[in-house]
């Protein structure tokens, strides 16, 4: 497969595989006010009354305010006696060390920029992490092919129990601790679980409204996971809705990123996670898809794409200097780099059927002091360097 702002890269980053963080087979034996629209390209305020055939982004957006409802609730107590390992400050800090490496070995550049946090919320911010990478690996690691529905019913039944205080292993009790400790809500995460239903059977999206939807489950949500982790900075002015909006926008951006980079791969794979009409409407076919030839045709659709998720990058942006200074740092650097993707699929002429975009070590480098100082400042002049 495999917002303010989803602090955590996404988890198809690195495509090698953690299935074996997983433990055997991987599994363990309201009311709508507004939305921005950006199907068309366009940002378009609606409203909605109880409506059966409402938009996928009128949906998520029910999410979004639940969980923004939830700022400032007190920490949760579990129903039942927590486990051994939860009452064990020891091992408790042994199961965050574990997670930071893991964070270390995928997401290195986004690492780097967790260790400015406050100590809790970094080590908050590697559980939710290695949660998400497990998760994906579950439908996208080498082991795919065994994994069924049932699999993915006993991962969510998993996922139930840490967060009442019943962790399978270290990494599950890394994160049974964080949502102990924040106002994390179980909704995300379920629907990421969602996401990865999606992948065992879907290889076809008709319109954007299915596709994003598809982004909200397996991307989306983890900016939902992390704006009670990262928090808000006590000064900001926007509404707290508008800081989980942004969140929101940064993980649909980050994935169309991940389908506009992976459209060859995922072709060899038989899937196109590109909307069919308007495939349709540039005059492109699933064959065009699978030739992997680069036209005209196919440049200008890839330029209507691309400025798509560049639109969502901008929404996510209004984001980040809300949240709490300490946090800034990582997302800005998550932000810039995954920018910097879309300019690599340009400047290899929108090939993306034999040429991997990507961004180089040095850059990867570079791009955590420019965020370090976009953070401080604010993007408005420094981004501009950048883009340029």
């Amino acid at each position: 497969m495999s917002s303010v702002l989803l602090c955590v890269v996404s988890p198809k980053e690195n495509e090698s595989s953690l299935l074996k963080f997983a433990g055997r087979n991987g599994v363990r034996t309201r009311n709508y006010i507004t939305c921005v629209n950006y199907s068309n390209g366009l940002s378009v305020l609606g409203t909605s009354i109880a409506n059966p055939l409402r938009s996928s982004e009128e949906k998520v957006y029910d999410v979004v305010i639940k969980q923004a409802a939830l700022v400032g609730e007190q920490r949760r107590a579990f129903d039942s006696r927590p486990s051994d390992v939860l009452l064990n400050p020891n091992l408790l800090n042994e199961a965050y060390d574990r997670c930071g490496e893991v964070c270390a070995e995928y997401a290195k550049t986004f690492y780097l920029g967790t260790l400015l946090m406050t100590p809790e919320r970094k080590r908050a911010v590697w559980a939710i992490y290695v949660w998400c990478r497990r998760t994906d690996e579950l439908v996208d690691g080498p082991n795919a092919s065994h994994i069924t529905p049932t699999a993915l019913d006993r991962w969510e039944q998993r996922l139930n129990d840490l967060f009442e205080g019943c962790p399978y292993d270290m990494y599950d009790a890394a994160l049974s601790d964080t949502v102990s400790k924040y106002p994390v809500d179980i909704q995300p995460f379920k629907d990421m679980i969602q996401g990865m239903r999606l992948d065992l059977g879907k290889s076809r999206y008709r319109n954007f409204d299915e596709l994003y939807l598809y982004c909200y489950y397996v991307a989306g949500t983890v900016g939902l996971m992390s704006v009670p982790v990262m928090g808000i900075c006590p000064d900001s002015k926007a509404s707290t809705e508008s800081v989980y909006n942004s969140a929101l926008a940064l993980g649909i951006a980050n994935q169309l990123t991940n389908i506009l980079r992976d459209v060859g791969e995922d072709a060899r794979r038989g899937r196109i996670y590109l909307p069919q009409d308007e495939l349709a409407q540039a005059g492109l076919t699933e064959d065009d898809i699978f030739q992997g030839k680069v036209t005209d045709k196919w440049r200008n659709f890839m330029k209507s794409q691309i400025k798509r998720a560049r639109m969502f990058f901008d929404e996510a942006e209004k984001g980040v200097l809300e949240l709490n200074s300490a946090s800034r740092w990582p997302v800005w650097a998550s932000l810039l780099l995954y920018q910097r993707i879309l300019d690599s699929i340009e400047a290899n002429d929108y090939n993306n059927f034999t040429k991997r975009a990507y961004v180089g070590k040095a850059s990867k480098l570079l791009s955590l002091p420019m965020a370090y100082a976009i953070s401080l400042v604010g993007p408005s002049k420094l981004v501009g360097m950048v883009r340029k």
